[in-house]
């Protein structure tokens, strides 16, 4: 049993790598790395012609570091181990199944419905699950440790979407991997998705002060997002307000919507973001170490 997992590592390995390769060497109209590159390049374009913050630099603080973020947690931490864990993790997770004469856990089949469907299917659904994910990345002390990486980000800039440490790939994945496999959907599937989600991203941390006017109650926006990432709370919310990813439908749902007014001269971080470690490694390590970081 365990050659089959080991197996299942090398394969995973030998797989993403000649994925990457692919990617960059075969440009296509399903290549994620240059629809990455694409819309990288769109947004930017945007905040040169549009800035809200005017006296924001172009490569703002912080702008490479999050470019790293870039390169790290879409390509490399998936070389490095994510894609083989997630695989091991999926089979483990079937053959537990298998103990109990489970073969799978498709609840509701969508595979039927037209691909219009299915796409926005998942697309709800996968949102809803990492709005929920969101909220505790916030609420609960040691998930913050981690989440606090990505809210260290004091200049708000397109590539902020990237700064996140790599535990949070593993948070939000995990949370999804059962709802949507129970209706037929796998994790990598739809690069519409990804794409719309991405952009939107993109879009939320741009130096950008768009709000979609009545399109905003259902899409995240710059001027909604940009709250999200206020160092000062209100009382009314001391964990934090705009949790959603890609729709701010739940937030004006649930009562989790803040947007009190224009916030592109805000302060932004956490408390003591001015003492947090502003490289790499040691924001990499800085959930871990114990203590007040």
């Amino acid at each position: 049993m365990f050659e089959r997992y080991f197996k299942i590592i090398l394969d995973s390995f030998s797989g993403y790598y000649h994925y990457l390769v692919s990617e960059i060497s075969n440009p296509s109209w399903g290549n994620y790395f240059y629809w990455l590159l694409a819309l990288s390049f769109l947004v930017l374009a945007l905040e040169i012609i549009l800035p809200c913050r005017r006296g924001q630099k172009i490569f703002r603080k912080g702008f490479w570091l999050d470019a790293f973020y870039v390169f790290f947690n879409f390509f490399l931490f998936s070389l490095i181990g994510y894609n083989a864990i997630s695989n091991v993790g999926v089979e483990l997770f079937n053959d537990f199944l298998g103990l109990f004469g489970i073969e799978n856990i498709i609840a509701f089949e969508v595979q039927s419905f037209p691909a219009w469907l299915q796409l926005l299917i998942m697309f709800v659904i996968s949102d809803f699950i990492q709005w929920n994910v969101h909220i505790q990345l916030h609420k609960q002390p040691w998930l913050w440790k981690f989440h606090k990486v990505h809210h260290s980000v004091q200049e708000m800039g397109f590539a902020a979407q990237f700064r996140f440490h790599f535990m949070e790939t593993i948070f939000y994945k995990s949370a999804q991997y059962i709802p949507l496999a129970m209706i037929g959907f796998g994790i990598e599937q739809f690069i519409v998705v990804h794409m719309f989600a991405l952009f939107v991203g993109h879009l939320n941390h741009a130096n950008l002060s768009w709000d979609y006017g009545f399109l905003g109650y259902i899409f995240n926006n710059p001027k909604m997002h940009i709250w999200h990432h206020a160092k000062a709370l209100p009382e009314k919310h001391p964990y934090g307000m705009n949790f959603g990813l890609t729709l701010s439908l739940w937030d004006y749902l649930f009562k989790t919507a803040y947007i009190p007014k224009e916030g592109k001269d805000i302060e932004l971080g956490f408390d003591g973001v001015e003492n947090y470690p502003q490289d790499f490694l040691a924001q990499t390590k800085a959930p871990f170490k114990r203590g007040k970081i």
